[in-house]
């Protein structure tokens, strides 16, 4: 008996649409970076993208826990000297939930190739409407 191993060419993509409102940021990220990296099919293979297309609605709803909206901060550095810029959770929530949501599944999946192109499969939006339905995606409830 061998091991399976699955061929990218032969992977079946499905849509998933998953809502976010009123549930933590980082439980929702931990979801969908599983479904783009493919994690919870038989045929998941470490090496092969066999993950899913997955779109994330009411972004702007997603909840952080405790005093994370005013103790945490998004970071970035423009590779200057003293080029460290800083958002406090709450402004970014306030006015991109979109990224806040996005940089959360970015820090769920591998610093690889394979989850560069999963988070190409990754649609964010800010309210609970999208323009995917002509995909058929299946909603998800956790």
């Amino acid at each position: 008996m061998s091991t399976f191993m699955a061929k990218a060419e032969n992977v079946q993509r499905k849509w998933y649409i998953v809502d976010a409102a009123n549930k933590p940021l980082g439980r929702v990220a931990v979801k969908v970076a599983d479904l783009l990296r493919g994690k919870g099919k038989p045929e998941f293979t470490p090496h092969v993208d066999c993950g899913d297309h997955v779109i994330v609605i009411n972004a702007e709803k997603a909840v952080l826990t405790g005093n994370k909206l005013e103790k945490k901060f998004y970071r970035r550095h423009t590779g200057f000297v003293g080029g460290l810029k800083e958002v406090k959770y709450a402004t970014l929530m306030s006015t991109r939930p979109e990224k806040a949501m996005e940089l959360a599944v970015k820090g769920m999946v591998p610093d690889t190739t394979i989850g560069r192109n999963a988070l190409t499969r990754l649609r964010v939006y800010k309210g609970a409407e999208h323009k995917h339905a002509a995909q058929k995606p299946e909603a998800l409830e956790f």
